[in-house]
């Protein structure tokens, strides 16, 4: 421990009262922490704490009070008292990073950061017994070149058996990444793993592994493992109830097996070489997904409510889920779909989201188109019998070329109608990033005119004011952004004002100061 420094007799715990650390550790607390009869408070309301001749903390207390201390605090704790010594041998949450052990990322002095990351880790782990550990997190940044051999045995020492939680990010700017070792994972130690996240390794050895019958949180980032390795290790884990995958380029083919009767989330993120997803988990009820269009397949799907859908560099993406998506899960009741290169309309499709209440849709720079035809998107509404809230969010703030205070073509007063369909349920309707797109105005005019149950609508021409709202803050917008956030409220005021009925409440937010 001779790398963390002694803070002193006073100790005090984040989110606690303050608590008075005795050096001989045998007593020790304060008034707000112990509270005496009624009558003595009244005869030591003078007093500002019980001495050690007056009270004594029960030491199963103590090392309760100890377990809710962050690491670097529990060790300088241990360092002034023999009993949080004591207890700091079974301390059971081992965080180990740069921050979390007080040393000061410097760019200039990486090796020096390295070196000292070690001593302590060494260190600590030399003077803790491994017994109770529940929590062990092991994230090197900004250290790139740790020898494998320490990680190894780091790994080996502070992970016993009866472990709950399991996290090990390993940093590497070039070169080969750390294989993650199986042996580790003994069946005494694996079998009480509930979560376990794993981030810039590779993880051949996940076959190997064996069962994992406390498993219900799996995580895997920047992590080299194949699909069939991973499949063999998900056959292994029947208790599992969360799947979150992220940058793993090794994954052609995601196969969920039926075994996973509990897992209720499927996350999958920016695996690039990925082509196809198929699920039979039969409970699964959130599903994710971000990356290029593949092939997905959710088994019968019956109990997925909630679908976020991210295509980032893919034209179509909401041409392939409102295609696609009412086919891959028809009963979804909560969709958000976000795209950064639209450039195909959406088409009046077949398919339709029969339970769907709530729909968001963003659609961002950089590639989308500036000319985009926001009237199509009313093939989703038409496609939601059920829907009742609708946030449209356009980040694409430049100045349009179609808008409809400049539109020289006809009378714009008459917008064009290509849907009969009534929403009979659709109540909020709020639109960021409100624009004077002709197509705009008239994808608002047909919300108005065939929403009878409309109660609150909500033009936005600012860049999501009710993002920010809350912390009082607001994103800058720029002189193009400005010019046209001028022009879709003049849009407002001459085309949509005059057609929302007096019981619908209309809110219109327009730039402010911060803004600017």
């Amino acid at each position: 421990m001779g790398a963390l420094q002694e803070m002193g007799d006073a100790m005090f715990i984040k989110g606690q009262p303050p608590v008075r650390v005795t050096r001989d550790g045998s007593t020790y607390a304060t008034a707000q922490i112990l509270k005496a009869s009624p009558c003595q408070q009244d005869e030591d309301s003078d007093s500002a704490e019980i001495t050690a001749s007056q009270a004594q903390l029960p030491e199963d207390i103590l090392h309760h009070i100890h377990a809710l201390m962050e690491i670097q605090d529990a060790a300088q704790a241990a360092c002034v008292s023999h009993a949080f010594l004591r207890s700091w041998r079974c301390y059971p949450k081992l965080t180990l990073s740069i921050d979390s052990l007080g040393i000061k990322e410097d760019e200039s002095r990486q090796d020096e950061v390295a070196r000292e990351f070690i001593s302590i880790v060494d260190n600590i782990l030399k003077n803790h017994s491994s017994m109770g550990v529940k929590v062990f997190h092991l994230h090197t940044y900004p250290c790139s070149d740790l020898p494998t051999s320490n990680v190894d045995r780091w790994l080996e020492t502070a992970i016993p058996p009866g472990i709950e939680e399991f996290e090990l990010s390993m940093f590497k700017r070039h070169g080969t990444k750390y294989e993650f070792p199986c042996s580790v994972l003994s069946s005494e130690r694996r079998s009480s793993i509930q979560s376990f996240f794993l981030a810039e390794c590779s993880f051949h050895s996940a076959a190997q592994v064996g069962f994992m019958n406390s498993l219900t949180n799996l995580r895997l980032n920047s992590v080299h493992v194949t699909g069939e390795e991973l499949y063999s290790f998900l056959s292994n884990s029947c208790a599992l109830k969360q799947l979150y995958l992220s940058n793993c380029e090794d994954i052609i083919c995601l196969k969920i097996p039926c075994l996973l009767k509990q897992l209720n989330i499927l996350d999958v993120f920016g695996c690039l070489n990925m082509e196809m997803i198929e699920s039979n988990a039969a409970r699964l009820s959130t599903f994710s997904y971000a990356g290029d269009p593949i092939r997905i397949s959710l088994g019968n799907a019956v109990q997925v409510r909630k679908v976020k859908f991210r295509h980032h560099h893919s034209p179509g993406a909401l041409y392939y889920a409102r295609t696609k998506l009412p086919f891959i899960a028809p009963n979804v009741q909560t969709l958000s779909l976000t795209t950064r290169a639209e450039t195909i309309n959406i088409p009046m499709a077949s398919g339709k989201f029969l339970q769907l209440k709530h729909l968001e849709i963003v659609v961002c720079s950089p590639i989308f188109c500036p000319d985009y035809d926001f009237y199509s998107l009313v093939s989703f509404i038409d496609a939601s019998p059920a829907l009742e809230t609708l946030i449209l969010r356009n980040a694409v703030l430049t100045i349009r070329h179609d808008s409809i205070i400049e539109d020289q073509s006809g009378d714009s007063t008459r917008p064009r109608c290509l849907s009969e369909h009534f929403h009979d349920h659709l109540k909020n309707v709020m639109i960021s990033g409100f624009c004077s797109a002709k197509s705009m105005i008239e994808l608002t005019i047909h919300i108005i005119e065939r929403s009878k149950s409309l109660v609150c609508l909500t033009l936005d021409t600012t860049r999501g004011h009710d993002k920010f709202a809350n912390i009082g803050k607001c994103l800058q917008l720029s002189k193009d952004a400005l010019v046209e956030a001028e022009k879709a409220r003049v849009a407002i005021g001459r085309y949509v004002e005059g057609r929302v009925p007096s019981s619908v409440n209309l809110k219109i937010i327009e730039p402010c100061s911060k803004c600017i």
